[in-house]
Parts: structure tokens; C-alpha cells; sequence
């Protein structure tokens, strides 16, 4: 048996491609941003497929349909709407967005495993295809399957394709939080050799 591929500590080198299909054979999904009209009425605002972009050999792909940049979110004029075209357009988005949220979906290869890593955000992780261990560093493993929710509250963690054969995908949503502080020691940010993606900031 091939060993499960782990992610690289240069992982943000091996971004293969960028485009609007998933590299998976999971469906692809369609963002519906809301609005007013002038009466005051509800509209869609804009409607797009996610746009994906695939790292490490095509074994993982990030999609972020949505940010917002402040707590409580300003609706007004359509603020958080262009707040989150420039966060995309910065491409300094890290895991977390500081004082923020990220919607981030993620497609996992079969027997994929990201490394151990930590987040200083309050996280909601939804399991929408397949099953995905989560592994904790303190030693529990726990399976998670489709409509499975995983509240990460700034612990180190790890997520595996539980399956060989077929994707996993889950959607999460990061929340910024204050520093966490355990015995003394403060629970900071831990890439480790997750994402490749830049540091939070936070």
C-alpha cells in the first residue's frame, strides 16, 4: 500500500493550477451573493461557480467564496462586497482573515493527509462528501461523515481522507478570535506544514 501523501513545508511552490472546475470529480458548487434594490427589496447581487486552486500534486484544492473583513460585518452600500474583492485580489489571504470570517471550501485526494497544524480562530468544519478523520495531537482520532461538524477552537489538528479511492470535501468557516492561552502559553498559529498559504497575521 502506498504511504498517504503528506503535505510539504514548501507547499505554496506546487500550486498547479487556478480555474473555475473543481480538480476533483465532486460537483461543483455556485455562490449566491444577496442584495437590496432600490425598494428595498431582496436581489442577487452576483452568482459564479467556486473558483478552485489546486497545490501539491493536484492532491488538494482551496476555494474561498466569501471573506469579510470586519465584526459586525457593514452590509451597507454593498461595503462587505468590495471588502472581499480586495482581499482576494491582495493574495496575502491566509487561513484566517484577522478581525474577520473566511468561507473556505477544501477537496481532499483519496488517502490525502494535511500536516498538524493550528489557527488561532474559532472554526466551523462541515464534512460535505466523504469521510475525513480528524486527528487531535493529544491522540484521539474521530471519523466524520457527510452533515458531521467539527467546532476547532485554536487546537491542533489534522484532517485524512479516510477513503483510498474517492475525494473528500469539507466547508469551513474561520472565525478570528483573541489569543487563546493554555497553563500560560499562548496558543498561537501553527502552520506547521499545512497550506503553503502566507501567516494569518492574527
Amino acid at each position: 500500500m502506498s504511504p498517504i501523501p503528506v503535505c510539504t513545508p514548501r507547499l505554496a511552490e506546487h500550486r498547479l493550477q487556478s480555474g473555475q472546475h473543481p480538480i476533483s470529480n465532486l460537483p461543483q458548487y455556485h455562490r449566491f451573493i444577496t442584495t437590496h434594490n432600490p425598494a428595498g427589496q431582496a436581489v442577487v447581487h452576483s452568482h459564479n461557480p467556486f473558483a478552485w486552486a489546486a497545490y501539491d500534486n493536484n492532491n488538494l484544492a482551496f476555494s474561498v467564496p466569501y471573506t469579510t473583513s470586519s465584526f459586525p460585518a457593514d452590509l451597507n452600500d454593498d461595503a462587505d462586497i468590495a471588502a472581499h474583492e480586495r482581499v482576494l485580489a491582495s493574495g496575502t489571504l491566509g487561513l484566517v482573515h484577522p478581525r474577520g470570517t473566511v468561507l473556505r471550501a477544501v477537496d481532499f485526494a483519496p488517502g490525502y493527509a494535511c500536516g498538524m497544524h493550528r489557527t488561532q480562530s474559532l472554526d466551523y468544519g462541515i464534512v460535505m462528501e466523504g469521510a475525513v478523520d480528524m486527528v487531535l495531537d493529544g491522540g484521539e482520532v474521530h471519523r466524520l461523515r457527510r452533515g458531521d461538524v467539527a467546532v476547532q477552537r485554536a487546537t491542533q489538528h489534522q484532517w485524512v481522507n479516510a477513503s483510498r479511492t474517492e475525494w473528500a470535501r469539507m466547508m469551513f468557516v474561520l472565525q478570528d478570535c483573541g489569543e487563546v492561552r493554555v497553563g500560560g502559553v499562548r496558543m498561537a498559529e501553527d502552520l506547521g506544514t499545512n497550506s503553503g498559504l502566507p501567516p494569518s497575521g492574527n
